[in-house]
Protein backbone atom coordinates (compact mmCIF):
# COMPACT_ATOMS: atom_id res chain seq x y z
CA UNK A 1 0.00 0.00 0.00
CA UNK A 2 1.24 3.45 -0.91
CA UNK A 3 0.84 6.17 1.73
CA UNK A 4 -1.00 9.23 0.40
CA UNK A 5 -1.57 11.34 3.53
CA UNK A 6 -0.85 10.87 7.24
CA UNK A 7 -2.50 12.57 10.21
CA UNK A 8 0.59 13.19 12.35
CA UNK A 9 -1.29 15.16 14.99
CA UNK A 10 -3.52 12.16 15.73
CA UNK A 11 -0.52 10.06 16.76
CA UNK A 12 0.73 12.76 19.14
CA UNK A 13 -2.60 13.77 20.68
CA UNK A 14 -4.09 10.31 21.26
CA UNK A 15 -3.37 6.90 22.71
CA UNK A 16 -4.25 4.45 19.93
CA UNK A 17 -6.10 1.36 21.13
CA UNK A 18 -7.29 -0.50 18.03
CA UNK A 19 -6.50 0.15 14.35
CA UNK A 20 -8.22 -1.04 11.19
CA UNK A 21 -8.32 -0.33 7.47
CA UNK A 22 -11.59 0.72 5.83
CA UNK A 23 -12.67 1.45 2.31
CA UNK A 24 -14.05 4.87 1.52
CA UNK A 25 -16.81 5.82 -0.90
CA UNK A 26 -15.57 8.56 -3.25
CA UNK A 27 -16.59 10.00 -6.60
CA UNK A 28 -14.27 9.70 -9.59
CA UNK A 29 -12.81 13.18 -9.28
CA UNK A 30 -12.27 12.70 -5.52
CA UNK A 31 -10.30 9.51 -6.15
CA UNK A 32 -8.05 11.27 -8.66
CA UNK A 33 -7.56 14.23 -6.37
CA UNK A 34 -6.84 12.02 -3.33
CA UNK A 35 -4.26 10.00 -5.25
CA UNK A 36 -2.48 13.25 -6.08
CA UNK A 37 -2.30 14.02 -2.34
CA UNK A 38 -4.96 16.76 -2.24
CA UNK A 39 -6.50 15.43 0.95
CA UNK A 40 -6.34 16.71 4.53
CA UNK A 41 -7.28 14.75 7.65
CA UNK A 42 -6.73 17.64 10.08
CA UNK A 43 -9.79 17.94 12.30
CA UNK A 44 -11.46 14.90 10.72
CA UNK A 45 -13.32 12.38 12.84
CA UNK A 46 -15.53 9.32 12.43
CA UNK A 47 -19.17 8.97 13.47
CA UNK A 48 -20.37 5.42 14.00
CA UNK A 49 -23.75 3.78 14.40
CA UNK A 50 -24.61 0.08 14.22
CA UNK A 51 -25.66 0.53 10.58
CA UNK A 52 -23.03 2.86 9.08
CA UNK A 53 -19.71 4.60 9.57
CA UNK A 54 -19.24 8.18 8.36
CA UNK A 55 -16.05 10.21 7.93
CA UNK A 56 -16.62 13.88 8.70
CA UNK A 57 -14.50 17.02 8.02
CA UNK A 58 -11.94 15.30 5.78
CA UNK A 59 -11.10 17.77 3.02
CA UNK A 60 -10.56 16.44 -0.49
CA UNK A 61 -9.86 19.32 -2.82
CA UNK A 62 -11.52 19.39 -6.19
CA UNK A 63 -9.62 17.75 -9.02
CA UNK A 64 -8.15 20.49 -11.20
CA UNK A 65 -9.36 18.88 -14.47
CA UNK A 66 -12.96 18.33 -13.31
CA UNK A 67 -15.80 19.50 -15.52
CA UNK A 68 -17.43 22.84 -14.78
CA UNK A 69 -20.80 21.13 -14.19
CA UNK A 70 -19.52 19.25 -11.14
CA UNK A 71 -17.40 22.14 -9.84
CA UNK A 72 -20.39 24.38 -9.10
CA UNK A 73 -21.91 22.05 -6.50
CA UNK A 74 -18.79 20.36 -5.12
CA UNK A 75 -18.27 20.56 -1.34
CA UNK A 76 -14.73 19.43 -0.32
CA UNK A 77 -15.76 18.66 3.29
CA UNK A 78 -18.95 16.64 2.75
CA UNK A 79 -19.53 13.45 4.74
CA UNK A 80 -18.11 10.25 3.26
CA UNK A 81 -19.23 6.70 4.00
CA UNK A 82 -16.61 4.23 5.22
CA UNK A 83 -16.85 0.59 4.25
CA UNK A 84 -16.42 -1.91 7.08
CA UNK A 85 -17.81 -5.38 7.67
CA UNK A 86 -20.75 -5.75 10.02
CA UNK A 87 -18.52 -7.45 12.58
CA UNK A 88 -16.03 -4.56 12.48
CA UNK A 89 -18.82 -1.97 12.82
CA UNK A 90 -20.34 -3.75 15.80
CA UNK A 91 -16.92 -4.16 17.44
CA UNK A 92 -16.07 -0.46 17.06
CA UNK A 93 -19.53 0.67 18.16
CA UNK A 94 -19.47 -1.48 21.31
CA UNK A 95 -15.86 -0.73 22.21
CA UNK A 96 -16.32 3.02 21.72
CA UNK A 97 -19.26 3.07 24.13
CA UNK A 98 -17.54 0.76 26.61
CA UNK A 99 -14.29 2.69 27.03
CA UNK A 100 -15.59 6.13 26.00
CA UNK A 101 -13.12 6.54 23.19
CA UNK A 102 -13.27 8.32 19.85
CA UNK A 103 -12.60 7.07 16.35
CA UNK A 104 -10.11 9.08 14.31
CA UNK A 105 -8.59 8.75 10.84
CA UNK A 106 -4.84 8.11 10.86
CA UNK A 107 -3.78 7.79 7.24
CA UNK A 108 -4.98 7.44 3.66
CA UNK A 109 -3.48 4.77 1.39
CA UNK A 110 -3.71 3.69 -2.22
CA UNK A 111 -4.13 -0.08 -2.50
CA UNK A 112 -4.59 -1.73 -5.91
CA UNK A 113 -6.00 1.48 -7.46
CA UNK A 114 -8.42 1.94 -4.55
CA UNK A 115 -8.28 4.53 -1.79
CA UNK A 116 -8.29 3.10 1.75
CA UNK A 117 -8.27 4.86 5.09
CA UNK A 118 -6.77 3.69 8.36
CA UNK A 119 -8.91 4.50 11.37
CA UNK A 120 -8.24 3.94 15.05
CA UNK A 121 -10.10 3.73 18.30
CA UNK A 122 -8.30 6.28 20.45
CA UNK A 123 -8.40 8.04 23.78
CA UNK A 124 -7.19 11.62 24.04
CA UNK A 125 -4.06 12.35 26.05
CA UNK A 126 -3.72 15.07 28.65
CA UNK A 127 -1.02 17.73 28.40
CA UNK A 128 1.11 16.12 31.09
CA UNK A 129 0.93 12.74 29.28
CA UNK A 130 2.22 14.35 26.09
CA UNK A 131 4.99 16.06 28.04
CA UNK A 132 6.01 12.75 29.66
CA UNK A 133 6.06 10.99 26.28
CA UNK A 134 8.32 13.66 24.83
CA UNK A 135 10.60 13.51 27.89
CA UNK A 136 10.92 9.69 27.66
CA UNK A 137 11.69 9.90 23.94
CA UNK A 138 14.42 12.48 24.54
CA UNK A 139 15.95 10.38 27.35
CA UNK A 140 16.05 7.30 25.11
CA UNK A 141 17.72 9.32 22.38
CA UNK A 142 20.35 10.66 24.82
CA UNK A 143 21.09 7.15 26.14
CA UNK A 144 21.58 5.86 22.59
CA UNK A 145 23.93 8.73 21.76
CA UNK A 146 25.99 8.14 24.92
CA UNK A 147 26.15 4.38 24.26
CA UNK A 148 27.23 5.00 20.70
CA UNK A 149 30.01 7.42 21.70
CA UNK A 150 31.30 5.00 24.38
CA UNK A 151 31.33 2.17 21.87
CA UNK A 152 33.35 4.26 19.43
CA UNK A 153 35.86 5.28 22.13
CA UNK A 154 36.29 1.63 23.25
CA UNK A 155 36.98 0.52 19.67
CA UNK A 156 39.97 2.89 19.43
Amino acid sequence: MKLIQKNKKAFFDNELIERMIAGIVLTGQEVKSAKQGNISLDGAYVIISPKEVILRNALIQQWKHASTVSTATYDPAHDRILLLTQRQREFLYGKRKEIRAQIIPLAVYEDKHMVKIEIALAKGLKKYDKKNRRKERDEKRNVQIIAKTKQISEDR
